[in-house]
């Protein structure tokens, strides 16, 4: 499995551990994100990771910063993206399974590294239901 990973200043740590656990699992990572602290413009790395699941070359995207809020809406201007903000587990798995997120984003001021990973994996192992939501998220592109 192919994952796209960006992040700003507030979550390096998390993208680490995150990066290290896929590893681990044997998942293909390309890391957009920022290895430091110093203050960085989170758009900057937004755009090749909502790009890359646009174009479908990855299966997912994962984007951190301090509440989540910046990087969703970023990452949302894109025709094919549904990025979601995930607090925890169970918002998690709705934001698959209801909406077909392909991008999760991770708010790293509001959860710990252990959850985020957490969040990931049940990100990964969560099925779009389909049926009734299908034909929801059918209706978020806008046609122009």
């Amino acid at each position: 499995m192919t994952v796209s990973i960006g992040n700003d200043h507030a979550g390096p740590e998390y993208k680490s551990a995150i990066v290290k656990h896929l590893e681990e699992k044997g998942f293909s990572i390309t890391n957009y994100g920022t290895d430091t602290t110093n203050s960085a413009d989170y758009p900057d790395f937004v755009h090749p990771v909502a790009s890359d699941v646009d174009a479908g070359k990855v299966d997912f995207g994962i984007l951190i910063c301090g509440t989540a809020n910046g990087v969703a809406m970023t990452a949302n201007k894109y025709q094919k993206v549904r990025a979601g903000v995930c607090w925890n587990s169970e918002i998690t798995h709705l934001t698959r399974q209801h909406n077909d997120a392909n991008i999760i984003c991770i708010p790293a001021r509001f959860t710990s590294i252990l959850q985020a990973i957490k969040m990931v994996d049940v990100f990964i192992n969560t099925e779009f239901e389909g049926g009734r939501h299908k034909r929801r998220i059918d209706k978020i592109p806008l046609s122009c």
